[in-house]
């Protein structure tokens, strides 16, 4: 059995992590969904896996929309976790985006996206 929780170990959180992200870190787009990836290098050590979502205000003024998204985002990485480990590495920092205005309509549509996120990115 595969390991589908999302671990508060593994959540992205420290300000340090997310500025180095954005600092050294590889952008990914695949429809609406977009990441940003550090990988684990000899020039920047990443001692384990983090994953953090975001939504921006820009897109949803309401915070019942932001938060509503940002949970089914972060159910897309809990529940495709071994793909998403494989595709880009146990040792990786990464944050989802969604990068739309429009509200999505079933759980499905996101996780598609995400799976397809994944894929590309293992080409």
């Amino acid at each position: 059995m595969q390991n589908t929780k999302y671990p508060k170990a593994e959540k992205l959180k420290k300000n340090t992590e997310i500025g180095l992200l954005f600092e050294k870190g590889k952008w990914r787009t695949s429809g609406n969904l977009r990441i940003i990836i550090l990988k684990d290098k000899p020039t920047t050590p990443i001692e384990s896996g983090k994953f953090g979502v975001s939504v921006s205000k820009r897109y949803f003024k309401k915070a019942v929309h932001r938060n509503r998204i940002k949970r089914l985002l972060r159910e897309c990485y809990r529940l495709n976790k071994g793909l998403f480990k494989e595709s880009f590495g146990e040792k990786t920092i990464a944050m989802l985006f969604w990068v739309s205005s429009e509200m999505p309509q079933k759980f499905q549509d996101v996780e598609a996206q995400f799976i397809k996120l994944c894929e590309t990115q293992k080409k």
